[in-house]
């Protein structure tokens, strides 16, 4: 499961970098065409249609990303049943009680940077924004800085999955894109009574998964006012999967399950989406940098350290769990100066927390400045003398 987690964190970044930096720099060097194309109508219903109002990063961003988040949520799906990175709970509850610590804390530091500066009123709403962390970008750093076979980098990617477990919870809470319609929910719950009845029916195609359940699902959560682009996550345990066939050492075997195929057919079309994902959000006029800018990514590189090491002193000395042989006091900072690479999530939620303008620019810019983190993970392995492991 690690190798395959692996190689579905890797092929997030090229695509995503590349359209966030083109992004980036056409939005400050002819902005009257980006957004033009940013804010370009996808719908041809003008007035009372379905989909009246519906943009390109509409587009994007609630209904592609559904995908994205559909793959996230197979990951942590699959590390929550048996034979899975998490079902274990002496060796998830480290790195489950490290990802509650690495949230607790920077918001705790955002929360407390607004206040100070007189910003509480308008930026309270985007305290998740640093409890994100990036879990392509943490974990190649995380493998630069420790090696393939350094026990810090598989803890930081239980760490990641655990983090965003957490983090898919946080979205559908605390951001939903209006009040909410809780009635409109039952349409998720009929495309989860589906998806089981299809599975029951022996259903193996995953097209029949999403043609159905999975449109029902996402519907229920557009209708109910909860963001649309967590709407797949229901319909992902109902798909066929090998260890739900009770076969718990499937890490072993080579599976052909239609969740595997599910990954396998979007893997790619999902890096092309992410592409797009970063042109359309991270273009940014570098000139609306300013306090949400800062109060971000201090709450991310301060926050996520800090947080990580102190839950996990906490966890090995007043709880009594354990840290896997190799991994001490500096190794476990380091983890955590990785891990607040914020990025693609923090990016999203930016997105979401704030209204379009200079506020919601700022705090981007300051989710796309995070990974500066990078640079501060390796001056805290030399500074502490972590030795990577060849």
């Amino acid at each position: 499961m690690i190798r395959r987690f692996i190689r579905f964190v890797s092929g997030n970044v090229p695509l995503l970098l590349l359209g966030a930096v083109a992004g980036l720099a056409w939005a400050n060097l002819t902005p009257e065409h980006y957004f033009r194309l940013r804010d370009l109508h996808v719908s041809a219903a003008d007035h009372g249609g379905v989909w009246r109002g519906m943009d390109l990063r509409y587009l994007v961003n609630d209904i592609l990303m559904s995908l994205f988040f559909a793959l996230v949520g197979k990951q942590v799906w699959e590390a929550l049943l048996p034979g899975g990175s998490l079902n274990n709970p002496r060796r998830a509850a480290t790195p489950a009680l490290c990802a509650v610590g690495g949230m607790a804390a920077p918001a705790a530091i955002y929360l407390a940077l607004a206040a100070l500066t007189g910003r509480w009123a308008d930026l309270r709403q985007g305290w998740a924004v640093p409890c994100a962390t990036d879990i392509a970008f943490s974990y190649l750093i995380a493998r630069f800085v420790f090696g393939r076979e350094h026990p810090a980098t598989p803890f930081l990617l239980l760490l990641a999955i655990a983090d965003d477990a957490l983090g898919l919870i946080v979205l559908a809470a605390f951001y939903p894109v209006e009040p909410v319609r809780p009635l409109w929910l039952t349409l998720s719950a009929l495309a989860v009574g589906l998806g089981l009845f299809l599975r029951r029916s022996r259903v193996q195609s995953f097209w029949w998964y999403l043609a159905g359940p999975g449109a029902l699902s996402w519907f229920g959560f557009a209708l109910s006012g909860l963001h649309p682009a967590l709407g797949l996550l229901p319909i992902i345990p109902t798909l066929p999967h090998a260890v739900a066939a009770e076969k718990p050492h499937w890490e072993a075997t080579r599976r052909t399950d239609t969740l595997d195929r599910f990954e396998a057919f979007w893997k790619q079309p999902v890096e092309v989406i992410l592409g797009l994902f970063g042109l359309l959000n991270a273009g940014v006029p570098l000139g609306a940098a300013g306090g949400p800018t800062w109060i971000v990514l201090l709450a991310l590189l301060a926050g996520k350290p800090i947080g990580i090491f102190l839950s996990g002193l906490l966890g090995t000395k007043l709880l009594r769990l354990e840290l896997s042989d190799g991994i001490r006091p500096r190794e476990l900072f380091v983890i955590g100066c990785a891990a607040g690479i914020g990025f693609t999530v923090a990016l999203f939620v930016a997105t979401v927390a704030f209204e379009k303008g200079p506020v919601q620019d700022a705090a981007k810019i300051g989710a796309l400045a995070s990974c500066s983190a990078a640079a501060v993970t390796f001056a805290a392995a030399r500074l502490l003398r972590v030795r990577r492991s060849v």
